[in-house]
């Protein structure tokens, strides 16, 4: 990240949020780090302050975090929003990566984890902690490069590989150590990807590697 984050908890529960930001207060690459109840709450302070990641919980006292987040990203796309709840339905985490959230992780994920995964959804990254499957998508096997549909067909074996380990939910610096290649190497890989996929953003590519059954164990030899 250029920038330090400012990151905005929303959980119903003080003791979540607090000890959430005991953490994150500690960590070199936040900034700041402010508090949200509810829905209501959440909005506002996107709206009045220069939030730029977001740790959103689902079950809020005045609606739903996922139609929160929907709001949020219409007014301020380039907010980056991990859902941290303990709901793991299959159609909830496909509704909040419908509506733009980069990344969903389960409450008693490790601490630690969840700090990790804020950092990785702050730096453009995709986040689906363990366990985690996405209704129609969880399912998917890896599929044989010959029988892959269109516009799969049109990414080169090393640009597979490349998108299995987006749809892992790995960024670019992590994709570049897998390959002895630069940072920047790999994040013009990456935008040729999203150009043959048709897709503005990684969270929509790997939603498509996903349901292809395109994963990060899919074994290629390169051309």
């Amino acid at each position: 990240m250029s920038e330090r984050a400012r990151v905005l908890i929303v959980d119903d529960h003080p003791v979540v949020r607090r000890g959430l930001r005991t953490m994150l207060e500690g960590e070199s690459w936040v900034a700041e780090v402010t508090e949200a109840a509810s829905c209501a709450e959440a909005v506002a302070a996107v709206a009045h302050g220069q939030v730029t990641v977001v740790a959103m919980d689902i079950a809020l006292p005045d609606g739903d975090g996922v139609q929160a987040t929907g709001q949020i990203l219409r007014h301020r796309p380039e907010i980056r929003v991990l859902m941290l709840t303990m709901a793991d339905e299959e159609e909830l985490v496909a509704r909040a990566l419908r509506v733009g959230a980069r990344g969903y992780l389960l409450k008693d994920t490790d601490p630690d984890l969840v700090v990790d995964a804020l950092r990785t959804v702050a730096g453009g990254g995709l986040v689906l902690g363990p366990g985690i499957a996405v209704a129609g998508l969880g399912s998917a096997q890896p599929a044989a490069a010959a029988s892959l549909p269109p516009p799969f067909d049109r990414l080169t074996p090393r640009e597979r590989d490349i998108l299995g380990h987006l749809a892992a939910g790995e960024d670019n610096a992590q994709i570049a150590r897998r390959f002895g290649l630069s940072t920047k190497t790999i994040r013009n890989q990456v935008s040729a990807i999203l150009g043959k996929l048709g897709v503005s953003d990684r969270v929509q590519a790997a939603l498509l590697a996903r349901n292809a059954g395109i994963c990060a164990e899919t074994k290629t030899s390169y051309q």
